[in-house]
């Protein structure tokens, strides 16, 4: 659904979005995929658009739960699909669908297009967006949007940031206080819903401070 304002001018700037980030190869039957179905049909049924990347696994979780929540509203279930060598069709859940040809464009489409950021298991391609997400408001070439990083496989992997990065000075631990590490739904849900209220108050400058999930106090 192409308009001439282009695909990302079709949506309003004012309407709060979150990315979800996460595997393509993890099944209905996982805890991982209840645990992101949950989450994005709470986001449905508060109104607000999910972006994905639109193909199988959590990507499919995220836009099937959003669909499931969003029935007495009209929140937008976008996905933003990639080509690849092993073709990735988009799931039946995703409302607008944009294909890319490069991970960077279709990155940079995401940031454009989110106020907040979930990232649940993955491989590569999830690596790539926490770490992309990260870089850019760490630089400031992005707001400080809230990473909410949800599942157990974060977790050795702060500790190893913490234990060479961070030690080594390779980057302070005010980076590392833009990231949220989350034990369960309701908390990811709940930075959600405090990041929504602080875009409402204020588009132009949306900034937060959530001290109560901090990975470091």
């Amino acid at each position: 659904m192409k308009t001439k304002r282009g695909f990302i001018g079709q949506f309003d700037k004012k309407h709060f979005r979150v990315a979800i980030f996460g595997s393509a190869r993890i099944k209905k039957d996982t805890k991982e995929y209840k645990q992101i179905y949950k989450i994005a049909e709470m986001l449905g049924k508060r109104g607000i658009d999910v972006v994905t990347g639109g193909g199988p696994g959590l990507m499919e979780a995220a836009n099937s739960g959003h669909k499931a929540g969003s029935t007495k509203n009209h929140a937008r279930s976008i996905g933003l699909g990639i080509k690849l060598p092993k073709e990735q069709k988009f799931n039946e859940s995703v409302d607008f669908k944009k294909l890319f040809y490069r991970f960077s464009k279709r990155l940079d489409n995401f940031m454009l297009l989110s106020h907040a950021v979930i990232v649940s298991q993955g491989g590569v391609g999830t690596m790539l967006e926490f770490f992309y997400t990260w870089q850019l408001v760490q630089v400031k070439h992005a707001c400080n949007i809230p990473i909410i990083l949800v599942g157990d496989m974060w977790k050795d992997l702060i500790k190893w940031l913490k234990k060479y990065p961070l030690k080594n000075k390779y980057f302070s631990k005010e980076d590392l206080k833009m990231i949220y590490c989350v034990k369960n739904v309701e908390e990811a849900i709940n930075i959600i819903d405090e990041a929504k209220k602080e875009f409402n108050k204020n588009k132009k400058d949306f900034c937060l401070n959530y001290e109560k999930y901090r990975i470091i106090k």
